[in-house]
C-alpha cells in the first residue's frame, strides 16, 4: 500500500521536528518535506506534490491563508491546518476552512512534548480522513480511519427516549450534525435560510474555542442569527446553536418551550461534542416536532441518533454523496434505516423549510 505523503509546513523548527517524527511512526504515512514558509514549500512541491499538507496559518514571508489560496487555485490538496489555541488564530482558521482546508489540529504554544503524546491521534486521524477528500470533486474514497480510542454510544451521557406521548407543542426544532467539510456545508445552508425559520441546534466536529469564532463568522454571513450555545439557551425562530467544542449539547424542554444544556462527559463516538447525543435528546425532548439532519463527514457520529429520532415521529434527511466532502456519516445513517430522505447539499435549507411546514398539514 502506498504511503500518505505529507508535507508540514511551520516557521517553527520545535514544531517541524515533532510533527515529522508523529507523523513518520505512523503506519502508512510519511513526511515528504518538512519547510519553514509557502515560499520554501512551493519549491519543494515542483519536485514532489504531496497528498495532504499539514499547515501552519502565522509565518514570516508568506502567510498560511495566502499559501492556501494559491494551492487551491492551481491543483487542489487536501489541507489540515495546524493552529495554536488563541483567539485571533481561531478566526483566522476559520478562513482557512472556508477556503477549503479539511480539518482543525490545534497545537498549544508550549509543551510539545506533552502534545506528541496528547494530539499523535488526533494528527494521524485527520491527515488521514484529509487523503481520503476528493477536493476537485467533493467525492470520497471510503476507506474509514482505523480506531484510536474506546468508542463510548450515547448511553454514557443519556439514556434512550421512552415510548410515551409527549405534551403537545407548535414549536419545531431542526438538528444537525456533521464533521469533515461540514464548516463549508453549514455555510451554504445556513446562509440561504429566511430571517424566520425554525430554531436550529448543530453539532459540527470542531475543537474547543474555534466553535465560538465560527458561529460569529457565519452571524456575520447570515439572516439568521448564529452563536456558540451556553447553557439554557432558548431554542427559537431564526436562531442557530453550535454546540462547544469540547462540551456535549443536549435538547431540553420546559413546557412548550425548548432550550438546551451543555454538559462535560466522555467522548462519545471518540467525539465531544457528539451527534448521537445531541440527535438521542432530540428524540427525547422532541420526537415529532423536529426535523434531523445529518450531513458530510468521516465516521458513523449521529447514525444511531438519527435512527431514535426517526423511531420517535421525527422527520430526517441525509446530504447526498455526490454532494459531500465526505460521504461517511449519511452514508452510515442511510444503512441503518435511519433516513427518509436523501438531498444535495443546495437543497438542504428548502428541505428544512418544506418538512417543517408539513407538520402542520
Amino acid at each position: 500500500m502506498n504511503r500518505i505523503k505529507v508535507l508540514v509546513v511551520d516557521d517553527s523548527a520545535v514544531v517541524r521536528q515533532v510533527l515529522t517524527a508523529m507523523l513518520d511512526a505512523a503506519h502508512g504515512i510519511q513526511v515528504i518535506n518538512a519547510v519553514a514558509d509557502p515560499l520554501i514549500a512551493m519549491e519543494r512541491m515542483k519536485i514532489h506534490w504531496p497528498d495532504v499538507i499539514v499547515l501552519d496559518i502565522e509565518m514570516p514571508r508568506m502567510d498560511g491563508l495566502t499559501f492556501l489560496k494559491k494551492i487551491m487555485q492551481e491543483r487542489p490538496t487536501p489541507v489540515v491546518i495546524c493552529s495554536t489555541l488563541t483567539e485571533k488564530g481561531a478566526q483566522t482558521t476559520m478562513e482557512a476552512l472556508a477556503l477549503g482546508a479539511v480539518a482543525i489540529v490545534t497545537k498549544p504554544k508550549l509543551g510539545l512534548k506533552q502534545f506528541l503524546i496528547d494530539a499523535s491521534g488526533d494528527l494521524v486521524a485527520a491527515v488521514r480522513t484529509a487523503a481520503q477528500v476528493n477536493i476537485k470533486r467533493l467525492v470520497v474514497r471510503n476507506n474509514p480511519a482505523p480506531a484510536v480510542s474506546v468508542k463510548h454510544s450515547a448511553d454514557v451521557i443519556l439514556p434512550p427516549a421512552e415510548n410515551r406521548a409527549m405534551v403537545q407543542t407548535t414549536e419545531r426544532v431542526v438538528a444537525i450534525g456533521t464533521s469533515t467539510g461540514g464548516t463549508q456545508a453549514l455555510e451554504e445552508v445556513l446562509t440561504a435560510l429566511p430571517r424566520v425559520s425554525p430554531g436550529i441546534i448543530i453539532v459540527q466536529h470542531m475543537p474547543e474555542k474555534f466553535t465560538a469564532a465560527f458561529a460569529s463568522r457565519l452571524d456575520g454571513l447570515c439572516k439568521i442569527t448564529v452563536q456558540e450555545a451556553h447553557n439554557n439557551d432558548r431554542v427559537i425562530q431564526g436562531r442557530a446553536l453550535i454546540a462547544p467544542g469540547g462540551k456535549h449539547m443536549l435538547l431540553r424542554r420546559n413546557g412548550a418551550q425548548y432550550y438546551v444544556e451543555v454538559v462535560d462527559g466522555p467522548l462519545v463516538n471518540r467525539h465531544r461534542p457528539s451527534v448521537d447525543v445531541l440527535f438521542r435528546s432530540v428524540a427525547k425532548c422532541a420526537g415529532a416536532n423536529a426535523l434531523g439532519v445529518i450531513m458530510t463527514g468521516m465516521g458513523d457520529d449521529g447514525a444511531a441518533g438519527l435512527l431514535e429520532m426517526r423511531n420517535a415521529g421525527a422527520r430526517t434527511v441525509a446530504q447526498d454523496e455526490e454532494s459531500c466532502v465526505v460521504y461517511g456519516m449519511p452514508k452510515e445513517a442511510i444503512k441503518c434505516g435511519a433516513v427518509e430522505r436523501t438531498v444535495q447539499l443546495h437543497a438542504i435549507d428548502k428541505e428544512i423549510l418544506m418538512q417543517l411546514s408539513s407538520f402542520n398539514n
